[in-house]
Order: structure tokens, then C-alpha cells, then sequence
């Protein structure tokens, strides 16, 4: 992989860091290579290296830390990652007096269990692997830090907190997308500190009665490996666990290939940040996403980004595809983001971006519109 500065506008940043375990400072060298290059961390009244009063997440933010709960071991997002983030966002230069709610949605199905995903599995990815996501958010004690699995209301419909339903739940939207067939839902929910989130909508104030969008953060933290139907698991794929695939009758997963989480994105919510775990990655192109411990390489590596599509491109065809190759893996046109037949990872990555693009949103699988910036941090196993 190599730095590189984008020859055309409008441009997209893609933030990398080399050698970090997940729990060596990794992360906090990410926010300060982010902060360098113009993307501060923190919305903040004073300006810093990882603070502005236009940084991403403010003081008082419900913050929803979005892990692929689907899969133990290798498979799901590394556990030493998440306690980091989450103690950088507690750490608010203007003190925290919000929310931060680890959450994903298994389906209720398949998985390691066979029944959907867990938070609070025996085989993690982390280097104590005996450390879950609800270990990790316990951890903090009286910090308002909590865990939901959206898996227990994936079946649940019910309307929204501005309709009168204060149910926990899942609000399916009218009608399917006439270009991927996507009937676009999303998780409604009461977090164990009382707070009453949409995911679409925001932060709910029944006092105001009404709906606070600007104060719910969505960082999307998925793992980087190879999916043996959809090639890559990454930014993109991983908004199937925003989904209830339950109550679209499959049809969520099935849309996958043809542009359908562009259109999740686009009719809910985009990340505020996306933070690619790349510190274990499956790069087997026939195997994923489940990823046992002696499937998975080692690659220390984090990457983020505001772009969803561009970090998905550039992270499959400069570390997957490169990983791949190391393994002994010939035949990588599955994982390939140029690959564009049919149904290919390459093809329905441009059919999302085309979703978000009709969106409003800025981005991209033109390699000339990224800026690369990578930082060696030093890979202290601590």
C-alpha cells in the first residue's frame, strides 16, 4: 500500500495506520492523522489537532458504535478496537455528557449460534479472546456505555415515537426501490439509559416532541474479509446489520448484489465515520464471513474514512487483494473491486455508490479522487 494525493475533484480521504493491535494507542494515532489532514474527531468550541467546532462528534452525542455482531472469533470486529474507541470518545476534550450504545442486528438467524449474532460470545476477536462487546461496554461502569442487539425486535414492525408507537422495534418504509428492490428498514429502540433512538430520525425528545437528527452519530466498525456469495464484507455490506432481512422476507440480503445497501444508507443514515478493522482480516476469497482463529492473517492495520465506497474499493484492492496474494490465493476476481460482471463485488459496490450518489452524497470508486495517507504506527503488543 502507498500514500497517494487525489489528481481530481471532488476528493475523497481514506486515513490507514499500520501496526496497531487494536489496543496500542493504534486508534488515537488515527484520530491525530485524521485531525493533520483537516477531519477532526471531536466537535469541540476550541480548536485542536483532533478538535474544531466542525469536528464529527460533539459533547453530547448518542453515539451508535455500528460491530458485525454475526460471527465470534475472527468474524466479528475486534473487541480491543472498540474499548479504544469508545474510551477516545468518553475522553471528550469538552467532557462526554452523552451516550455511546455498541449495537448490530444478526438477523435472528445463521451465524456462529445459527440463531443470529451476540455481543457477548466466548470466542472474541481481541487478544484477551475471552473479551466480548458486552465485557468491553460493562467495563466503564457508570459511563452511560451500554450494548443492544437489535436481533430480539428484527421481527417486531411498529411505527414511529412521532406516530405515537413507543415500542421497540423496526420500521419498515412503504415501497421497495425500483432500482434494487430494497424496502429500506431500520431499528427504533429505548437504550438501557433511557434514551429513545431512530435510527432514520435521531435522538427522540418526547418533552419537544420531536426528533433530534444532528445528535445521533452512527461510526460503522466493520471487519475486512471475503464473503464466498458478495465477495468483500466491509463499509458497505456490513449495513445488513441495519436491516431486518425478517421482515423484508429475505429480500434485504437478496439486494445486496444489486445495489440494496446504498439504498439502506441513503433512505436512513449515513455513517459519520467508517473505521475499517483490518487487524485480523480473511482474505480466502472462497471462504467468509465466518472466519475461524487459523483462517485469519494478522495485518494490524485500521483504516477509516467518510467514505464509505471509496474506502471499500481502495481497502479490497490494496490489502484484501494484496493479502490474497501472500496466502497463495490465485484466482481473486470475487474480492477484485474492478471485477464488474453480474452480481460481482466491483459491480454491486458501483450500483450502491450510484444510490448514494442519487442521494445527494459525495462518492467514489475513482482511485484519481482519493487522497492515501498512511501512518507506521509502532506495533507495541500491549
Amino acid at each position: 500500500m502507498e500514500e497517494r494525493v487525489a489528481r481530481a475533484q471532488p476528493e475523497s480521504d481514506i486515513f490507514v495506520v499500520k501496526g496497531t493491535t487494536g489496543r496500542n494507542g493504534g486508534f488515537r494515532a488515527l484520530l491525530g492523522l485524521m485531525g493533520d489532514k483537516g477531519l477532526r474527531f471531536y466537535g469541540s468550541e476550541t480548536e485542536g489537532r483532533t478538535q474544531s467546532p466542525g469536528g464529527l462528534i460533539p459533547s453530547d452525542a448518542v453515539v451508535i458504535v455500528k460491530v458485525n455482531s454475526q460471527w465470534d472469533e475472527r468474524g466479528g470486529t475486534n473487541t480491543d478496537l472498540v474499548k479504544t474507541m469508545i474510551r477516545a470518545i468518553l475522553d471528550h476534550p469538552d467532557d462526554f455528557a452523552g451516550e455511546v450504545v455498541v449495537a448490530d442486528n444478526g438477523q435472528a438467524q445463521y451465524g456462529s449460534t445459527r440463531r443470529g449474532g451476540s455481543l457477548d460470545y466466548d470466542r472474541n476477536n481481541a487478544e484477551d479472546a475471552g473479551q466480548s462487546a458486552q465485557d468491553v461496554a460493562d467495563s466503564f461502569g457508570d459511563r452511560k456505555v451500554s450494548t443492544y442487539l437489535w436481533d430480539g425486535i428484527t421481527t417486531r414492525s411498529v411505527g414511529e415515537y412521532s406516530d405515537g408507537d413507543m415500542r421497540d422495534g423496526y420500521v419498515l418504509e412503504g415501497a421497495e426501490s425500483p432500482a434494487t428492490g430494497l424496502r429500506v428498514s431500520y431499528p427504533k429502540f429505548r437504550t438501557r439509559h433511557g434514551t429513545c433512538v431512530s435510527f432514520k430520525h435521531g435522538v427522540w425528545d418526547p418533552e419537544d416532541g420531536a426528533h433530534d437528527g444532528d445528535r445521533l452519530k452512527v461510526i460503522n466498525v466493520p471487519v475486512l474479509k471475503a464473503h464466498f456469495i458478495y465477495g468483500v464484507t466491509a463499509c458497505v455490506k456490513h449495513y445488513m446489520g441495519v436491516v431486518s432481512d425478517k421482515l423484508t422476507g429475505g429480500g434485504s440480503h437478496r439486494s445486496v448484489g444489486v445495489g440494496g445497501m446504498g439504498t439502506e444508507m441513503a433512505g436512513t443514515r449515513m455513517p459519520t465515520l467508517n473505521v475499517l478493522d483490518a487487524i485480523w482480516v480473511n482474505a480466502n476469497p472462497s471462504k467468509g464471513p465466518r472466519t475461524r482463529y487459523d483462517e485469519a492473517t494478522r495485518l494490524d492495520t485500521v483504516m477509516a474514512s467518510a467514505d464509505p465506497i471509496a474506502l471499500d474499493y481502495w481497502a479490497s484492492k490494496h490489502v484484501l487483494m494484496q493479502t490474497a496474494r501472500l496466502t497463495g490465493h490465485r484466482d481473486l476476481s470475487k474480492i477484485d473491486p474492478d471485477n464488474r460482471d453480474t452480481r460481482s463485488f466491483g459491480s454491486w459496490l458501483r450500483l450502491s455508490m450510484e444510490e448514494l450518489t442519487k442521494a445527494g452524497h459525495r462518492v467514489t470508486v475513482d482511485e484519481d479522487r482519493m487522497n492515501v495517507y498512511i501512518l507506521d504506527h509502532q506495533p507495541h503488543r500491549t
